[in-house]
C-alpha cells in the first residue's frame, strides 16, 4: 500500500476513530412506476431490480435537510475497499426514522429542567428533542458550509467537509440550546447505530455493515458448535430471518 493510498484512507476514515466507543455503547424513497395500455392493463415493470419501500422520508419534510445528513453520514461512515458506506447501507433513512420516532421525542428521557452541563456518562443533557436537535445542527452545517466555502456541504471537497465537521466536534460553532460537540457526537452515535443495528430498524441494507465486521448477527444458539475444536465462522443472520 503506498503512502499516498494511506493518507486517502486516514482521511476518510478520520472520524471513525470514536467507531469502537460509538458501537460499544449503542448497539445494544421509492416511486412506483406503471405504464398503462390502451386496454387499460398494467404492464410488467420495466426492470426486475428489487425494491427496497423502506427507503422513504418519515421525518424530514425539506430535501436539503435530508441531503445534508446523508453527506455527513457517508463523511461519518464512507464507503471504501472495505465495503460500502452510510448511504448504501440505508443510514440516513434509518435516522429519518428514528428520529419520527419516540428516539426523536426522547420518549424515554427526562426532558424537564433545570438543564446543566452534564458529563457524557449521564446521558442525554439538553432540553432539545433529538429532531429538533437534528434539524438545527444540519442546517448549521449547511450555514457554516456556505459561509466559509459560498457553496452547500453536499458539494464541498472532502477535506473541506472534515473541516466544517471537525469544528462542530471541538464546539466552534454555536448552536442554541446546545453544544455543537454534543450534536456532532450524537450524530455519530445514530450513524454508527444505522450501520451496524439490525436490518428491521431500515439500516444496515443486506447485513453488509455486520458483514464487514464478520458479525454473526441474530444467532438463536450455538449449541452444535461449541464443543468444536476449530473457529467457525458463520454468515449473519437477520430476525427476519427467524420468521
Amino acid at each position: 500500500m503506498t503512502n499516498e493510498k494511506d493518507t486517502i484512507n486516514h482521511s476518510r476514515r478520520r472520524f471513525i476513530k470514536k467507531s469502537g466507543l460509538v458501537v460499544g455503547g449503542t448497539l445494544l424513497g421509492t416511486f412506483i412506476g406503471t405504464s398503462v395500455q390502451g386496454n387499460n392493463q398494467q404492464s410488467p415493470p420495466p426492470t426486475s431490480e428489487k425494491k427496497n419501500y423502506n427507503r422513504a422520508l418519515k421525518f424530514f419534510t425539506r430535501r436539503e435537510d435530508f441531503d445534508t445528513l446523508s453527506a455527513v453520514t457517508e463523511r461519518i461512515f464512507p464507503e471504501d475497499e472495505n465495503g460500502p458506506g452510510a448511504i448504501q447501507l440505508g443510514v440516513p433513512y434509518f435516522i429519518d426514522h428514528e428520529l419520527a420516532s419516540g428516539y426523536g421525542h426522547n420518549d424515554r428521557e427526562y426532558m424537564k429542567g433545570p438543564f446543566f452541563l452534564g458529563s457524557e456518562f449521564q446521558g442525554y443533557q439538553s432540553p432539545l428533542k433529538r429532531r429538533d436537535l437534528f434539524l438545527k445542527g444540519l442546517r448549521k452545517i449547511e450555514e457554516v458550509s456556505k459561509n466559509d466555502y459560498n457553496t452547500s456541504f453536499v458539494d464541498l471537497e472532502d477535506e473541506q467537509q472534515d473541516e466544517v465537521l471537525t469544528k462542530f466536534e471541538e464546539d466552534k460553532v454555536e448552536i442554541k440550546g446546545v453544544k455543537a460537540s454534543f450534536f456532532f457526537n450524537t450524530l455519530i452515535s445514530a450513524t454508527f447505530s444505522g450501520a451496524y443495528a439490525d436490518p428491521l430498524y431500515g439500516g444496515n441494507s443486506d447485513m453488509e455493515g455486520w458483514n464487514m465486521k464478520e458479525f454473526p448477527g441474530a444467532q438463536m444458539s450455538y449449541l452444535n458448535e461449541i464443543e468444536e475444536e476449530k473457529f467457525i465462522k458463520k454468515g449473519p443472520i437477520a430476525l427476519n430471518d427467524h420468521m
